[in-house]
């Protein structure tokens, strides 16, 4: 869940950046946190204005290369740290103005083509996909697991129709040998009919994959939490998603506490005095056909937003328990 795909190699694109830098308004001054960091598009941008400060955060330890470079022109400005972003609240910000906190969900070019990382189904070599700080990996995961625990990891992580399957395929194979990232693409590509997707066989099993080695729905359901802790009143909390999953948690999640409602239906209702959060735009932002056209990795990308109304720190929210089914099936990963 790190920074932007991009199409072009010798370029970066951070995706949706005009739209972001408009919302969360860097020219008026503050401290800004930057959550995944990747490449530093946005960090780069923020810190054109004088009177800004940027914390940026990454699990991936590669992305401390370029933040090395940054640290060398903004040291009094600038601070990496290489940690999860659901441990935002660990981070040391008693004096700080905390204005705008942002995540970009994807993964980089560098990411991508990092063949030992494998996260991508043209990788080479042992199955791994762990972006950073992780306690296991997808060599783990594909030569372990139950046929259970497979088929419903493709399934719910990936929207796999054929989940069955692959999972009941790999169960036979991997008896006969461990299976490496080749043998995977292979085995989804015997087993799934060809069809005239663009789509590749094997995109959402490889997807399902890496939310489940990185932890990607926990890690965002508690960065969520935590950016919306550590803001100051007026502050922005920014969000690029690119998957439906992804963007159904950011959606409820800043709904559920920008309106007047019950915190959950199992308990008595309250009406709050006012919402913790308001939304100024309740439809999603999109790239624009300029951006399009520029980066074409782009065209699943979806900005939400928010603005923190109050000062407050602890608050209560349902969310775990209506994206529960999806942290019992990440739980799996206990096992390992």
């Amino acid at each position: 869940m790190e920074a932007t795909i991009v199409s072009d190699k010798s370029k970066h694109y951070p995706v949706l950046l005009k739209e972001i830098i408009s919302i969360i308004s860097p020219q008026y001054g503050g401290t800004f946190i930057d959550c995944t960091f990747g490449q530093g598009g946005y960090t780069k941008e923020i810190l054109k204005f004088s009177n800004t400060k940027v914390i940026a955060i990454d699990r991936d330890i590669e992305s401390k290369k370029i933040a090395d470079q940054i640290k060398k022109n903004f040291a009094d400005r600038f601070l990496f740290k290489n940690m999860k972003f659901s441990q935002l609240t660990n981070l040391k910000l008693k004096n700080e103005n905390i204005k705008g906190v942002f995540f970009d969900l994807g993964y980089s070019l560098n990411q991508m083509k990092d063949h030992k990382k494998g996260l991508s189904f043209t990788s080479k070599g042992q199955l791994n996909m762990k972006l950073g700080l992780n306690d296991f990996s997808a060599k783990e995961v594909i030569n372990k697991l139950s046929f259970n625990d497979l088929q419903k990891i493709f399934k719910y992580f990936g929207d796999e129709k054929d989940s069955k399957k692959i999972a009941n395929k790999i169960i036979k194979e991997r008896v006969k040998y461990e299976i490496n990232t080749g043998d995977l693409v292979n085995i989804i590509d015997s087993v799934k009919k060809r069809n005239n997707s663009k789509i590749h066989k094997s995109t959402k099993v490889f997807q399902a994959i890496r939310i489940f080695v990185n932890r990607e729905i926990s890690e965002l359901i508690n960065g969520l939490i935590n950016a919306t802790k550590i803001l100051k009143k007026d502050g922005v909390l920014a969000v690029v998603t690119f998957h439906s999953l992804e963007d159904k948690i950011v959606k409820y999640f800043f709904r559920s506490l920008s309106e007047n409602k019950s915190i959950s239906r199992y308990q008595p209702k309250i009406t709050q005095s006012e919402p913790l959060l308001y939304m100024t735009e309740r439809k999603s932002i999109i790239p624009s056909k300029k951006e399009l056209n520029e980066n074409v990795a782009s065209r699943s990308a979806k900005l939400r937003f928010v603005i923190k109304k109050k000062n407050f720190f602890n608050f209560d929210s349902d969310i775990f328990e209506k994206f529960k089914s999806f942290i019992e099936i990440e739980n799996i990963g206990n096992e390992l």
